[in-house]
């Protein structure tokens, strides 16, 4: 059941969450030129650097896709690497504070055409979510939670961060699942419909279905729906 339903609800949070960043990106773009950078890492986890610095594994995995090039934002005086870990730095905190406000306003803005009264329980129940991946989450997930969320953060902001997080239990899932069938990023990216990619799909909707087991049946139908109903 909760595979079925890990497959059914994975695209509804990629566009729930890429349509809320693409709300944002205006104001996303003025907060780079303001700051005279234009950071990809931050970017695309200030949520979970603004809690801790990000081990270099879960950023090789996170970035195995894309293959960022983080020399511009070492240059750039934004990160620096501690230890191994990628962390960020004074400037790189403000930035990556000012990137999550700017994030939070598109995704209000958006969210409140459908009506934000529903937001709160949904980020209750992502919250959940985030709190019971722990064990089944890779190493991008453990990287990004818990998020960061200061103290007077909104429903849309919480929202949006928990989702941006939530995402990393499939991709881990996901990569783990094409690693255990001997394929490369190379091969994934070039790999076409058929056999190898059903099996490698179904393979990650059992290593992500384990998340959704803490909610009951009509949680996760309420999930479902109110995160539906904010995906346009």
């Amino acid at each position: 059941m909760t595979e079925r339903y890990a497959a059914l609800i994975r695209p509804v949070i990629d566009r729930v969450y890429g349509t809320a960043r693409a709300a944002g990106r205006d104001r996303g773009r003025a907060v780079m030129e303001k700051f005279g950078v234009h950071p990809g890492f931050i970017l695309s986890f200030y949520f979970g650097l603004l809690a801790r610095p990000m081990p270099a594994d879960a950023l090789d995995s996170a970035l195995v896709y894309v293959g960022t090039n983080m020399a511009d934002e070492l240059a750039a005086g934004i990160t620096v690497v501690d230890d191994g870990a990628w962390r960020l730095t004074d400037l790189g905190r403000d930035l990556a504070l000012a990137i999550q406000d700017a994030a939070a306003e598109g995704a209000e803005e958006l969210w409140a055409r459908a009506g934000l009264a529903g937001v709160p329980r949904l980020a209750e129940l992502v919250g959940i979510l985030l709190a019971a991946g722990a064990p089944t989450g890779g190493p991008v997930f453990a990287a990004l939670t818990p998020v960061f969320e200061p103290a007077d953060a909104s429903p849309a902001l919480s929202l949006l961060s928990r989702l941006g997080a939530l995402r990393h239990h499939r991709a881990d899932a996901h990569k783990a699942a094409w690693a255990a069938a001997g394929l490369t990023a190379a091969e994934v990216r070039e790999l076409g419909d058929g056999p190898v990619r059903d099996a490698i799909e179904a393979d990650t909707n059992r290593r992500d279905a384990p998340v959704y087991e803490c909610l009951t049946e009509d949680e996760r139908l309420e999930l479902l729906a109110g995160l539906g109903a904010l995906a346009g």
